[in-house]
Order: structure tokens, then sequence, then C-alpha cells
């Protein structure tokens, strides 16, 4: 099965011009909006993404099928609680799957590809890792609840595709209801911000209650800083890939001690010994 959201692609491709088309024409201070080679590279990390995703899906659904056949009963697709239930559970695995990836090093070198743009657009949704392999065992629990694959899959590329249109600055907040039930690309600019308040907040994918519930939940208020807090400075797509994967080697070859080892892999971002991070 192909996922949905490869059907989406030319909307996203046709929606990121219009974009860069209306800060053409309407335009903003320097600091927002597109750059030529950073929107290049946000582009071309989209399109690695997916030639090395859709294999590792068909290996996915695999694994998948394999839980599901387990699972002590099979949930009907006729029934509209099983589609409730995979909308709620396919959220919270998201948001489980999004905070470990901050939280957790060697998950966030797959992740840090998505935070190294300096720019926050819609092409910044499209810049996507390379090493998907990471986000199986956060998902295999809905094929353990008897979710069948096919609508884990769809799921989501339905969150993927709402989540596209949460990276933007042509909105501003929306109406106050729908900004404390849903993610929304005020709520999103924050969590890519580098700003020290908005570190390692809104891990939402369409709904942002489950950081309101976890307390990981931030509103916007300070203007946003993009990018990492330590920038990468370049615009090699391989180099994006795998910069931080390279550095948590580094930092693994020159520990001594296996405890500082496993820290480095195994720690939060910027945790050495002794740190405190």
């Amino acid at each position: 099965m192909i996922p949905a959201v490869v059907y989406a692609i030319p909307f996203f491709v046709l929606l990121v011009v219009v974009e860069a088309l209306s800060y053409r024409f309407l335009p903003d201070d320097e600091e927002r909006g597109y750059e030529l080679r950073d929107t290049v590279t946000s582009m071309s990390m989209g399109a690695g993404s997916q030639v090395i995703g859709l294999p590792w899906k068909v290996l996915a659904v695999l694994a998948y099928a394999a839980v599901w056949s387990l699972a002590p009963w099979q949930l009907p697709v006729s029934s509209a609680w099983t589609w409730f239930l995979l909308f709620f559970a396919d959220d919270l695995a998201y948001y489980a799957f999004h905070r470990a990836h901050h939280r957790v090093r060697v998950l966030w070198a797959s992740h840090v590809v998505h935070h190294s743009s300096l720019r926050f657009n819609l092409s910044t949704a499209l810049r996507q890792s390379w090493t998907p392999m990471t986000t199986l065992p956060f998902w295999l629990p809905l094929a353990l609840l008897g979710i069948p694959p096919w609508m884990i899959l769809l799921q989501q590329s339905i969150s993927l595709i709402y989540q596209f249109f949460l990276h933007t600055e042509r909105v501003d907040k929306l109406w106050r209801p729908v900004e404390w039930v849903f993610n929304t690309p005020s709520h999103h600019r924050v969590h890519h911000g580098s700003n020290n308040v908005y570190l390692d907040r809104n891990y939402g994918g369409i709904l942002i209650v489950w950081d309101r519930l976890f307390r990981t939940f931030e509103p916007e208020g300070e203007r946003v800083v993009y990018g990492l807090t330590k920038n990468i400075d370049t615009h090699n797509p391989l180099r994006v890939a795998f910069h931080e994967y390279a550095a948590a080697w580094r930092d693994v070859r020159r520990a001594w001690r296996w405890r500082d080892k496993a820290g480095y892999l195994f720690g939060p971002p910027g945790w050495s010994p002794g740190a405190g991070v």
C-alpha cells in the first residue's frame, strides 16, 4: 500500500510555491519567508525521505501485520469506535514518539533534521529524516490493540498531512477553543524555537491536549528564533541528514567509561558527564 501522504506531495509543492510568492508580493521582514538554498535543502531532504521511506513502509506494514495477527482480537473496520480509537491512539503514539525523539540523543540524531532550518515555512515541513527506522516501536501497540495495519498507515498519513499546514508564519493565532484543543501554527512555531523558553515544548501532532496533560505546553509569546541551539551552517543534504550521528559517535569514542558512552547515546541532547542535563 502506498501511503496517502505520497498522493499529497504535488499539492504540498504547489502550496510551497504559493506561500513563497506571497512573500514575494506581500513581503514581511527579511528574517521571515523563504531563502533559496534553505528551500532547496528542505525539498531535497523531503525527496530523500520518500525514496528511503517507501520501502521501509513495506517492512513496517509487515511488522504491524505480524503483531496484529497476535492480538487477542481484531477490531472491526466498519465500527466508528475503531476509527475513534485509532485517531486518539495514533495521536498519543505520535506524542510519545516526538517527545522521545527530543529527549534521547540517538533518536534526536534522526529528528534533528526537521529542526535544522533557520526558516519556518511550508517547505520546512518537507525537511524530513532519512532514518525513519526509529518510528516503528511507537506504533506497534496500535496493532496489538487489534487495529488493522492499513488503518494505522492511513492515520499516520492523515496526521502528517495535517501537520504540513502547521509550518507557516502566515497564520496567526486561531479561535481560542481551537487553540486549546488542536495543534496550530502558533503552537508549532513554539516547537521549532531555539529560545530557552520554547525548548522541548509542544510535541503534539493533531491535538495539543497531550502537551497540556503532560505539562509540555508553552504558548507563543516572545518572537520565535528558529533553528538549533548550535546551528550546523550547511546546506549539504548528507551533512544535514547525518551530522548528529557523526557528532554522537565522536563523543562516544572520546568517552572512557561505558556509563559515559551510554549517556552520550541515550541521554538527552547536550548531555555530558556531570553536566546535569
